[in-house]
């Protein structure tokens, strides 16, 4: 395929790209927002069927005491044969209830702000332009594309996860379509991610009248803090942060219990294994006698490792774009995504490929206008290069 064919066939569509693109970012739709979650998934289930997709949708069970979720939207696409290759992009924002009303999608220049405008509905649809302009070109030189629209991420995709890992290990190549960083550069390397809940309970006593009776979890807590945090930096490229620490009642009564939250990330298993140990020994030692510690892990994602698989895919991107006339690297990242999933599941993979943005998670997130066709066309170069 002729990536500037592309790029015309995705410019005819850009209209209807930011049509669409204004419509998302008006629906609330964080993890637990099910009903625009599951918006959002109505509007790429209409997207999917207007163009011949196959459409399956699964529905959140969730375990008693479990939020409710919303629906799980995947669409397939088959070819006349070559690579199977699948599509990743979550539905689900950061933004709580009524956000959007308060700060409404808007256009300033060449930039588009709202919640979630980068963090991902422009690469949402990213990937819905970009098969759409192979359809228009008549190619289908693929076995099957399956495009995963994910309802979770921003919390881990509990329910999304396992079946992300089935699907990655029947492909060839997995394309995540988080927006590109703020120079341009693609993602072919992330950290994993660790988290922990570290509860801590002592003894309440009054302060003032019999303290010595009192065992301090905030003390406690405190020499936690400082050890875990002494972890920062220890490995290369390992960051570990206290990210919440709260505990105690009142002034005058010694606190009981405290809690800590954890965030652990390393770009290395190896490292983030050792990272996780370390952890766990300094919660198994105490200051404080008479304490007790219970400790929550949650390994949310391995690191997604760039291999001579990747290399290869960052090969092909760099290529495509050359013909469009864009400079694009590719580069590592601290946060995580779906590709640390696919990339642990063995399916070499490739992310940051939707337009470019910035922000993410703040209230002044924005999207590139201008980068939109061009990285429409270049991720759509990419399907038919593989």
């Amino acid at each position: 395929m002729d990536a500037h064919v592309l790029r015309e066939l995705a410019a005819t569509r850009y209209e209807d790209y930011l049509d669409l693109l204004e419509r998302m970012v008006n629906v609330d739709c964080g993890s637990y927002s099910r009903a625009g979650v599951d918006r959002i998934g109505e509007m790429c289930e209409a997207a999917f069927h207007e163009h011949g997709w196959s459409i399956e949708r699964r529905a959140h069970l969730p375990t008693p005491g479990d939020r409710q979720l919303g629906d799980l939207v995947i669409g397939s696409l088959g070819g006349s044969g070559g690579k199977r290759v699948l599509l990743i992009g979550h539905m689900d924002t950061v933004f709580d209830d009524g956000t959007a009303a308060a700060r409404p999608f808007r256009v300033h220049g060449d930039k588009a702000y709202g919640p979630g405008v980068s963090d991902m509905k422009g690469g949402l649809l990213a990937g819905l332009h970009a098969t759409h302009a192979l359809r228009d070109a008549g190619f289908d030189g693929f076995e099957r594309i399956t495009y995963i629209c994910n309802p979770d991420e921003e919390i881990g995709s509990p329910f999304s996860g396992p079946v992300i890992r089935t699907l990655a290990a029947e492909h060839d190549a997995a394309l995540v379509l988080e927006c590109a960083r703020a120079d341009g550069s693609i993602v072919s390397a992330r950290k994993g991610v660790s988290d922990y809940v570290i509860r801590i309970r002592g003894r309440a006593a009054h302060a003032g009248v019999e303290p010595d009776k009192g065992r301090s979890a905030v003390l406690e807590a405190a020499h936690k803090v400082i050890a875990i945090s002494a972890l920062h930096g220890r490995w290369r490229g390992v960051t570990c942060n206290v990210g919440v620490l709260r505990g105690g009642t009142r002034p005058n009564v010694v606190p009981e219990e405290a809690v800590l939250e954890v965030d652990l990330r390393s770009p290395d298993p190896a490292t983030l294994a050792e990272g996780e140990r370390a952890i766990e020994e300094i919660c198994r030692h105490h200051t404080i006698s008479d304490i007790e510690v219970e400790v929550r892990h949650e390994a949310w994602h391995r690191p997604m490792e760039k291999t001579g698989a990747s290399q290869r895919l960052v090969d092909v991107a760099v290529e495509v774009a050359g013909e469009l006339g864009l400079e694009v690297r590719d580069t590592a990242t601290g946060g995580a995504s779906d590709g640390n999933t696919t990339s642990a599941a063995g399916c070499p993979t490739l992310d940051g490929l939707g337009p470019i943005g910035g922000g993410a998670h703040a209230s002044d997130e924005w999207l590139d206008l201008a980068s939109v066709v061009p990285r429409v066309a270049m991720l759509a170069g990419i399907i038919a290069r593989l």
